[in-house]
């Protein structure tokens, strides 16, 4: 027999704990992959979105082993030495497997249930962001810089695509604690301008839809994983 070909490069897999992800979040994981390669996320939702992301590839690898196994039982393959030692040794993969995807579930539900908290939690005294201010946090996420010019001594922001935000609302914005500029640069030569905590947590939940009722978990049903306690294998 061929020997077995290694797992494919780990994809974004659906998880039962994607919907109890997007319900706490109000947006779907695609979206939370992006906003996080983007700088946008907060770090405790940076944390959880690299949390799944390590329970996609595990679960990527479990589906893997489980394919293999069910081709391996499909008639395929002559029943012999060989395939049983082919079998016992793809059962083996697939408990290790399982065992690195339920380590990771625990990770991500460490990190979900406190968002979960506060997306059930009554929001209070939380400020508005315009439909200016949202453009300019998202531009300034990709990466921005403030300049002087050198004989007019006017200001300018330029973001990494080549715009510019007026000066008066990146003030605006940093005057709000929303985002901050490196001061150790020289403004001839541009001043980095960055989100800070609570710009990020601003701009995310400015993308929020809003809710009306508390998150839910769904009940468990019995032999459904992650479970509290590890399961009894062979």
């Amino acid at each position: 027999m061929p020997p077995e070909p290694a797992p494919a490069a780990a994809r974004r897999a659906v998880s039962p704990l994607d919907h109890r992800i997007e319900a706490a979040t109000g947006h779907d994981i695609d979206t939370l992959w992006a906003y996080r390669d983007r700088g946008v996320l907060d770090e405790p939702h940076a944390r959880l979105v690299d949390q799944h992301r390590e329970l996609a590839k595990t679960q990527t690898s479990v589906t893997f082993y489980l394919k293999l196994l069910n081709r391996l039982s499909s008639g395929e393959f002559p029943v012999d030495t060989a395939w049983f030692e082919r079998v016992d040794r793809t059962v083996d993969q697939m408990e290790e497997a399982t065992d690195a995807r339920d380590a990771a579930a625990c990770k991500v539900l460490a990190a979900l249930e406190p968002i979960e908290a506060a997306a059930a939690a009554p929001a209070c005294g939380e400020g508005t962001l315009t439909t200016d201010d949202q453009a300019a946090l998202l531009a300034i996420a990709g990466g921005a810089k403030l300049y002087e010019h050198l004989l007019t001594g006017r200001l300018s922001v330029t973001v990494a695509s080549g715009t510019r935000i007026p000066y008066a609302e990146v003030r605006k914005l940093e005057d709000a604690g929303l985002v901050v500029r490196e001061l150790g640069h020289p403004l001839h030569a541009g001043q980095p301008v960055a989100l800070t905590d609570a710009g990020r947590a601003a701009l995310f939940a400015a993308h929020r839809p809003p809710t009306t009722t508390q998150v839910r978990k769904p009940p468990a049903r019995p032999g459904a994983w992650p479970s509290a306690a590890p399961a009894q294998r062979r």
